[in-house]
C-alpha cells in the first residue's frame, strides 16, 4: 500500500496501530538512490548507504540486503517536484519506484515530499567541511537522511 498523500499524513498505521520500529528512507534518482534509516520511537534519522547502479535487478537486489537487515515497519520514499508542487519525470519515476517497494517487499511505503532537500543536504556537507566533488559520495544518502528526519517531524508535531 502506497499512501500518496505524503504531505498531509499525519500517522502511519496498519490495523488501526502506530507502527514503531526502524524505518528506510529512499532518495530516489537514476543513477544512484540514497538511503537513510531511522527508529520511529527516536524520530531521528541517520545516512545509511549510496545504492550506485543504473540496473534495477541490481538496485533492488541491494535494497532487499537493506530490508533484510534492517527489517523496517515502513518505507519512505521522497517525492521530487517543481518548486511550485507540479510533477515532472521524476516524480512519475519515484512514484513507480514506490510502487515496486510496495509490491516487492509488501511494507507500506508512504511517498513524503523532498523539495530542497538536495539543496539543504548539500548545505549540511559544507557546514561540516566536505566540498566540491567530495560531497557526491555521500550527498544521496544525507538527502534521505533530510527526507526521513522531515518525515519524523511532521509525525512528531502532529501528535
Amino acid at each position: 500500500m502506497i499512501d500518496q498523500s505524503a504531505c498531509t499524513q499525519t500517522e502511519y498505521t496498519t490495523s488501526g496501530q502506530t507502527l514503531d520500529g526502524t524505518v528506510l528512507a529512499f532518495d530516489f534518482g537514476k543513477k544512484r538512490i540514497g538511503v537513510a534509516v531511522g527508529n520511529s520511537l527516536l524520530s531521528l534519522a541517520h545516512p545509511l548507504v549510496t545504492v550506485h547502479s543504473a540496473v534495477t535487478a541490481q538496485r533492488f537486489a541491494a535494497i532487499a540486503k537493506l530490508i533484510e537487515t534492517w527489517q523496517p515497519v515502513l518505507l519512505v520514499v521522497g517525492l521530487p517536484t517543481h518548486v511550485d508542487g507540479t510533477a515532472h519525470e521524476l516524480t512519475h519515476l519515484s512514484q513507480r519506484f514506490a510502487r515496486r517497494l510496495a509490491g516487492r517487499f509488501k511494507i507500506n511505503v508512504v511517498l513524503k515530499d523532498e523539495r530542497y532537500t538536495s539543496e539543504t543536504a548539500s548545505a549540511v556537507l559544507r557546514e561540516a567541511g566536505v566540498t566540491g566533488k567530495k560531497q557526491k559520495p555521500v550527498l544521496d544518502q544525507i538527502a534521505a537522511q533530510q527526507i526521513l528526519q522531515s518525515f519524523f517531524d511532521e509525525q512528531h508535531t502532529a501528535t
